[in-house]
């Protein structure tokens, strides 16, 4: 059993972090990143091709960090397998001793670089997480005995911040009946959001834990871009005005400042913050002290 699923089972409160994998072969900056993470967060979610960019594999990346002794939430998409790809890649993470996993359906590819690849979206995230069930019930789709059975603890995304929400809550729904142990949220920046978020969680009787998930502010161009492109998140202006009135020099404090905050109102309302710094790994420890985490 993994130290993130032990953790929320016995109640604990958690913090995990994020990292994304490089557009090539050259680990430097990204170790950097392992080194600034380990040791202050539970479990490092590796990003799989985010935005459709092509990078890394997120597989081979959560295998690295297996063998470093940092546990990893291998992170894997719908976009770009198609289900034997899945459930090899599945059983490969498995046996190379990853045990967190998030089921995402993935950005489309037309995000990202090239705009000419093709999607593949065999599955989707509701039916990715039924297949880690058969998987671990022994069994592939087609229903052939596996040699050898994994288990995984599975993870599953939401949006808090969607307009409308009713959406969000219905898939939610149905990634919980198909096995999702913990939810993980994508960025939310406003502690009544996410509040209302919480009261329909509970009201639909779902009581997996949910991690609130916070995108480091870089600037106000950055949260202004999110607004407009990024669908589900939402960066409320007093927030976009508190990064434009600071110096550029003095962001990253600001940042650090700002995710502190939305951890302390968040912190009464979950069972765990993700930490999502793009880069930023190195306000990670800052963040978590403000914060009382």
């Amino acid at each position: 059993m993994s130290q993130l699923q032990q953790s929320l089972q016995a109640g604990k409160f958690v913090v995990t972090g994020e990292i994304g994998p490089p557009k090539g072969i050259d680990t430097t900056d990204m170790q950097k990143e392992i080194d600034h993470l380990k040791g202050h967060v539970v479990a490092i979610n590796v990003t799989d091709i985010q935005s459709s960019v092509m990078r890394l594999g997120s597989l081979a990346v959560s295998a690295r960090l297996v063998q470093m002794g940092v546990e990893p939430v291998y992170q894997v998409t719908c976009r770009d397998r198609n289900r034997l790809a899945l459930q090899s890649d599945l059983l490969s993470a498995a046996w190379m001793g990853v045990e967190n996993v998030l089921c995402l359906t993935g950005d489309h590819p037309l995000a990202g670089d090239p705009p000419g690849a093709k999607p593949v979206y065999d599955l989707d995230s509701v039916s990715l997480l039924q297949v880690v069930g058969m998987l671990e019930a022994g069994k592939d789709m087609a229903g052939n005995p596996l040699t050898g059975v994994p288990k995984f603890f599975r993870g599953c995304v939401v949006a808090p911040a969607a307009d409308p929400l009713e959406p969000q809550l219905m898939k939610l729904e149905k990634k919980v009946a198909a096995g999702a142990q913990y939810i993980q949220t994508q960025a939310v920046y406003d502690a009544r959001t996410f509040e209302t978020f919480a009261n329909e969680v509970a009201k639909r009787g779902i009581k997996v834990p949910v991690l609130a998930g916070i995108v480091f502010l870089k600037s106000p161009a950055m949260a202004k871009f999110m607004n407009e492109h990024v669908g589900g998140i939402t960066v409320p202006e007093p927030l976009i005005k508190e990064m434009a009135d600071t110096k550029k020099e003095d962001r990253r404090k600001k940042s650090a400042e700002i995710a502190a905050r939305l951890a302390r109102e968040f912190k009464p309302l979950c069972q765990g913050i993700h930490l999502m710094p793009l880069g930023w790994t190195d306000i990670v420890p800052s963040v978590i002290s403000q914060a009382g985490l």
